[in-house]
């Protein structure tokens, strides 16, 4: 069998599958988007941002978490932020942008034994903090560290 043949034969047996899967229901965007928290994601607040995450808007200030970000972002539409801690027990880390117009840039769940260090990039509309909530045994930890944006990124 040729190379083309081998090719073609693949790119059938994908289409198909994906085909069934799809009418089987099980890519469904309502299967997909059922885990998303709408009302964390769209408050307007820190306060209600991080209840939504956490169920409690009250988070204790904690040296054991370290957030990089630059100083000063060229760029606010992309804007590197690292999150990690030393903390044991830690099952979710939230990242916000106080200033934004929806604080809640995004929010990782670790399962148990994780390394808690993420990363991502993060829209940021003008110069404010970047805030790290760390859940752990049940318990908000969080830090903050601030950003200067030049070139806004998302309008605010």
């Amino acid at each position: 069998m040729s190379l083309n043949q081998k090719r073609r034969v693949f790119l059938k047996g994908s289409l198909a599958a994906g085909t069934l899967g799809a009418a089987a229901g099980l890519l469904t965007p309502g299967a997909v988007l059922a885990a998303w928290n709408k009302n964390a994601f769209t408050s307007k607040s820190i306060d209600e941002a991080i209840a939504g995450v956490g169920g409690n808007p009250v988070s204790t200030p904690s040296k054991d978490i370290t957030i990089k970000a630059p100083d000063i972002a060229e760029n606010g539409a992309v804007v590197p932020v690292s999150v990690s801690t030393s903390m044991d027990g830690v099952d979710t880390i939230a990242l916000l942008v106080e200033k934004n117009a929806q604080p809640l840039a995004a929010v990782f769940h670790l399962p148990e034994g994780s390394l808690p260090d993420v990363s991502t990039r993060v829209k940021m509309g003008k110069t404010s903090d970047v805030i790290a909530v760390v859940k752990a045994n049940g318990k908000l930890f969080s830090a903050r560290k601030g950003v200067k944006v030049t070139i806004g990124g998302c309008g605010g």
